[in-house]
């Protein structure tokens, strides 16, 4: 009989769902190496662009792929964060006491997700009672520093002391830690005790499973045609430091062959627009599928990625922003300390002093100016340069040695 893996996640999504598609990538290799994969995954996602359909079951089971079974846990709906995600998060957590565990299958492997950090309590409770080979905490997110960096919060904060709780027990209890940060080990490690448990697995693209689909005509006829395209796909939340690319779209408002467009939703988007609706070099598009953004891509001359100026990026960045760029061969501004991120590692594009309209706009100009030899040679250095680190065929292998280690 085939070995099971469970991967416990709130936000995993299917190609579907618009977002979250990095376990059900990597499940399609481990189905191909006899695995049988289960992924529980919460019900509503304010990022999904179509939620699933569960039809008010508490626990419903999709069979999306053969060998990949989604099982969709109920929980409440949301909307960008404060208290009824931090809600939706515990609810998520004990519905997993609950969870008929026979439609699922024995477990070999256990893989909790963060964040929410708060199911490796039902992980640690499911590899005892079936005896699992292996528990592997995945850190997508360093929490609590996330929001004490970004947001201002105190140490002494009770949801910092609460996450700082359960983040020592994943450490402690889990068998390995696998984080998509590059340099989180020294914080990772100051807590475990045990650097043999940490192992960096990035966040990867696979072209092979990206269909290019077209987009609708709808959203070509609001593109602007000949003109130099500054282009953001993504959430348009805190994190991306977007305030200072939109007062670069108002610094450069006399370059009228530059254009701006912004695609996708998130809680600072009408604040934006708002700031900019005088403007005519700028143009947003909501979200779009995942399958339609290589299409989209193709229509940018540059990409944009912003980050704030916070010692929370030091610990390395894991967003899949970099590669849907890098796949497309576009160039890539990115406006943030740094901290060997994919950009700077590839030669793909070049990076700009953090939270600085000015260096952002004065970077655009440099591309703007740039011979398009120039630009198509970086963007080749970043399509080569995902396809050989960030396939999920070496991903997907990473966690596989880590699940026959020591059998």
């Amino acid at each position: 009989m085939n070995k099971t893996i469970w991967v416990i996640n709130q936000t995993a999504g299917t190609l579907d769902s618009g977002w979250g598609e990095r376990h059900l990538m990597l499940s399609r290799y481990w189905v191909k190496k006899g695995y049988d994969v289960k992924i529980i995954s919460g019900s509503y996602n304010h990022l999904f662009i179509n939620q699933p359909n569960v039809k008010n079951k508490t626990y419903a089971f999709e069979e999306v792929e053969v060998g990949i079974t989604f099982c969709w846990v109920k929980t409440p709906k949301y909307y960008d964060g404060g208290y009824r995600k931090f809600w939706s998060n515990l609810i998520f957590m004990l519905r997993l006491f609950f969870i008929p565990t026979k439609k699922l299958r024995k477990p070999d492997y256990i893989i909790v997700s963060s964040m929410p950090i708060f199911p490796i309590i039902n992980g640690y409770l499911f590899k005892k009672r079936f005896n699992s080979k292996k528990l592997i905490i995945e850190i997508r997110d360093l929490w609590p520093l996330t929001p004490i960096y970004l947001k201002g919060y105190s140490n002494n904060h009770p949801l910092v002391k609460i996450i700082g709780l359960f983040e020592m027990f994943a450490y402690k209890k889990s068998d390995y830690i696998v984080s998509l940060l590059p340099n989180a080990a020294s914080y990772i490690n100051n807590i475990s005790k045990k650097p043999d448990k940490f192992k960096w697995i990035p966040n990867g693209i696979d072209k092979k499973y990206l269909k290019a689909a077209p987009l609708d005509d709808g959203v070509v006829t609001q593109l602007p045609k000949d003109k130099f395209i500054v282009g953001y796909t993504g959430t348009m939340g805190m994190a991306n430091a977007l305030e200072y690319f939109i007062e670069a779209s108002t610094i450069l408002q006399d370059k009228t062959k530059i254009h701006f467009v912004l695609v996708g939703n998130g809680y600072l988007k009408n604040t934006l627009q708002k700031q900019t609706k005088e403007q005519k070099n700028i143009t947003f598009i909501p979200k779009i599928n995942k399958e339609k953004v290589q299409s989209m891509l193709d229509y940018f001359d540059l990409c944009f990625i912003g980050r704030n100026d916070t010692p929370l990026f030091n610990y390395g960045v894991s967003s899949n922003k970099y590669f849907d760029y890098m796949l497309s061969k576009t160039p890539v501004l990115v406006s943030s300390n740094l901290i060997k991120d994919p950009v700077e590692l590839s030669g793909c594009g070049i990076t700009v002093k953090p939270e600085n309209a000015q260096a952002v706009a004065d970077g655009i100009l440099t591309f703007f100016e740039m011979d398009e030899s120039e630009r198509n040679i970086m963007g080749i250095k970043g399509y080569d340069y995902v396809k050989k680190y960030h396939n999920f065929t070496v991903l997907s292998q990473s966690y596989l040695s880590l699940f026959n280690s020591n059998d």
